[in-house]
């Protein structure tokens, strides 16, 4: 099983799963985050914590969030078609190239999650 992000974090990207996740492998795209199938351990921190309810265990995802599996995987895809490795996500990296299904999503107005 992978965590995966789903549709619920596009244009949202709260953003305070990545503090904490042990190994660093949510990653910021242009609307959303993503998080890396293999560098993921899988210890569910970053669901526990997650304002908006948008991660879940691929196992767990409903029919209409069910891509989103697939779209995780896939922005990390190099040109070659093979899985990129980066190592590991921190503060201030340029957000990753959205994966392009993204594009049929409308655009939602951030909600401030601040008290």
């Amino acid at each position: 099983m992978a965590l995966v992000i789903q549709s619920q974090c596009i244009d949202i990207k709260d953003g305070i799963c990545t503090t904490s996740c042990p190994v660093d492998c949510i990653y910021e795209g242009e609307r959303m985050f993503y998080i890396h199938p293999t560098e993921c351990i899988e210890c569910g921190m970053c669901e526990s914590i997650c304002p908006v309810d948008a991660i879940r265990y691929d196992d767990e995802l409903d029919a209409e969030n069910a891509v989103f599996a697939r779209i995780n995987r896939e922005v990390f895809l190099n040109a070659e078609g093979e899985l990129d490795e980066p190592g590991g996500w921190f503060r201030g990296t340029s957000p990753r190239a959205d994966h392009p299904e993204l594009a049929g999503y409308a655009r939602r107005k951030p909600v401030s999650h601040e008290a």
